[in-house]
């Protein structure tokens, strides 16, 4: 009989289902799938967070949108508050009148 070798020996001690090739492959594939891979697990869960701010952003801005429509067709449908527009954001002014612009200080 021949005199085992050092590798041999070694193998001895390990476990039978880690001297499986398929399964340490497996444990392999699995562990590079979850850690290290582009597409990881670690990944994916910053990927659904930026997804849901998204989401979140997006019902904001389509609320926001929805009151500047609405204000907008206030705005066109009343003279009145065309005139209010006018004075307070371009500072406009009938002929005979002086216009006065405070602005406080914080």
């Amino acid at each position: 009989m021949a005199k085992p070798t050092s590798w041999e020996l070694l193998m001895e001690k390990v476990p039978p289902p880690l001297r499986n090739k398929f399964i340490v492959t497996t444990a392999f594939f699995v562990v590079w799938m979850f850690f290290f891979d582009k597409n990881s697990i670690i990944s994916q869960y910053k990927l659904q967070n930026t997804l849901q701010e998204l989401k979140n952003k997006k019902t904001y801005f389509e609320s926001e949108i929805a009151k500047a429509e609405k204000d907008h067709k206030e705005l066109f449908t009343n003279d009145e508050t065309l005139e209010k527009f006018a004075r307070e954001h371009y500072y406009m002014k009938k002929s005979n009148e002086d216009v006065f612009v405070f602005v406080a200080e914080d």
